[in-house]
């Protein structure tokens, strides 16, 4: 008992009560159109090698535009020999230094071996072009995001003795200071700067900037009593404000933070919807190949997720994240949306 099932040009045998190998029938006419597919599909290169195939086939380069010791750098080398491993190609950490990390930017924008990638940190990847006209990259049109490692809120800090019971009251002096106030932050155009202005607008405040080379003397100066308050760092801040030497205000968070629970957000503390974090990610060159990028976010986003990576990031006061590269995009553009918007409002400019 024997028929065939016809379904679209192919031929197929209906079961059998007996147990007698299946077989598919094709009729001349569907044998010529399935082979002329087939040629088709290999002349436009639908059968060519997978851009995995070989790869990667000499060592991959991290480049780094911080010096040994940054985050940036820590971030990169933590990265460096797990993945090593995962690659079986040795990966090598390169500091580029100069131009708060745009000299390492322009040299991964413009590579074109597929071994090259960078971690930076936000600004690098967001707004760079938008403060820097000169630059001969632009982050969001000539880097292409792998996987965002981590994330910090930055910390509202004041001398020890700022006045104000509390941290509302401490604010409400902000908003009375007119331009009496000071800020410190460590250059022009970086996410503590961006910050201040930001929160100057929303409180109605005048506090002047005033950039230092690093966040270091930042601190030094709101100890000293030069400034009134900054946008700082968790990892440099809490240390000092558990010696008494600090006061902190609130993190800049959505809400409270692993890093700092016990200080409120700045939304609890009468700005709502104030958010502001600083993070470092993993970005290669638009010219890489997609499969590969995925490769590198899959890998690195495990590496990162891992229990010794989170531990080594947050004792550098960072919480793990490990996204997919559309999940660092999606910050990326929320990012320079903000930022963006402070830079034209404000007038700022690092040209």
């Amino acid at each position: 008992m024997t028929g065939f099932f016809i379904l679209a040009d192919f031929a197929v045998p209906a079961p059998s009560f007996r147990k007698v190998p299946m077989t598919v029938l094709l009729p001349r006419r569907s044998f010529n159109a399935l082979a002329a597919t087939v040629l088709v599909s290999t002349a436009s290169g639908a059968f060519a090698a997978s851009p995995l195939d070989g790869w990667p086939n000499r060592p991959l380069r991290i480049v780094v535009g911080f010096p040994g010791g940054s985050t940036p750098d820590l971030t990169a080398r933590m990265i460096a020999e797990p993945l090593s491993k995962a690659l079986g190609q040795p990966v090598i950490v390169e500091n580029r230094v100069g131009a708060g990390g745009n000299i390492a930017g322009e040299v991964v924008a413009h590579a074109t071996d597929n071994h090259t990638i960078s971690v930076m940190i936000n600004g690098n990847m967001t707004i760079a072009k938008l403060l820097n006209s000169r630059l001969t990259y632009d982050p969001l049109t000539d880097l292409q995001p792998i996987t965002l490692v981590g994330v910090a809120p930055l910390v509202l800090a004041a001398p020890s003795n700022a006045p104000g019971a509390t941290a509302r009251d401490f604010l409400a002096a902000a908003r009375a200071s007119g331009s009496a106030w000071s800020y410190g932050t460590p250059g022009v155009g970086t996410v503590g700067h961006l910050g201040m202005e930001l929160l100057n607008g929303q409180l109605k405040a005048q506090s002047v900037h005033v950039p230092y080379p690093g966040y270091p003397q930042v601190i030094n100066g709101i100890i000293g009593g030069q400034l009134q308050w900054a946008l700082l760092p968790p990892a440099l801040t809490m240390a000092q404000v558990r010696a008494g030497k600090l006061r902190a205000i609130g993190v800049t968070s959505a809400g409270r933070s692993t890093l700092a629970p016990e200080l409120p957000s700045l939304s609890e503390l009468g700005l709502p919807g104030f958010q502001l974090e600083i993070w470092n990610a993993v970005a290669a060159p638009k010219s890489m190949p997609k499969p590969i990028v995925d490769k590198l976010a899959a890998l690195i986003g495990d590496i990162v997720r891992t229990p010794e990576a989170r531990s080594k990031l947050f004792v550098q006061g960072w919480q793990a994240v490990g996204s997919s590269p559309e999940g660092l995009a999606n910050r990326i553009k929320s990012d320079t949306a903000l930022l963006g918007g402070v830079i034209k409002a404000r007038g700022i400019t690092a040209d």
